[in-house]
């Protein structure tokens, strides 16, 4: 059996990613294992057009917002275990939960999953399904 000695938890902050997040510090606590909890922002596209001149996107409410959620589930991590770090970063989830496995060199990665199934899953994609296809690392998903 390989020996995790760091975790990486990517986290939407829904009911999946608690799941997994619980699921990741419990196989820390018996591995003696760090954890990273990762929480990524993707604004959403902005497309030129004559009507949209001047529109923003809130992206300073956005990134307070999360760095909010990401501290209480931080500390709340950090009650229960103590070897729990996490980033905020911004960007496309995929992308940047793969970089992170390379920047934070872990070992495993441990997310949720909605079970998204049809045209849903469709036209909202998966970012567990392609990080279990792409990963350097073994990936334990979680279900809701």
């Amino acid at each position: 059996m390989p020996t995790f000695k760091h975790i990486l938890v990517p986290t939407d902050f829904e009911e999946a990613s608690e799941h997994a997040l619980e699921a990741a510090l419990d196989l820390a606590q018996d591995l003696d294992a760090e954890v990273t909890i990762v929480h990524v922002i993707q604004a959403p596209p902005i497309y030129y057009s004559a009507y949209a001149q001047g529109l923003a996107w809130p992206v300073e409410e956005l990134d307070g917002a999360a760095r909010r959620a990401l501290d209480d589930a931080l500390a709340a991590a950090k009650k229960r275990y103590g070897k729990v770090d996490a980033v905020l970063l911004n960007g496309a989830p995929r992308v940047q939960i793969l970089e992170a496995v390379v920047d934070r060199k872990a070992d495993v990665i441990v997310m949720g999953t909605h079970g998204r199934r049809g045209i849903v899953r469709a036209v909202l994609g998966s970012v567990a399904e392609s990080i279990v296809r792409t990963s350097p690392v073994p990936v334990l998903t979680v279900g809701a």
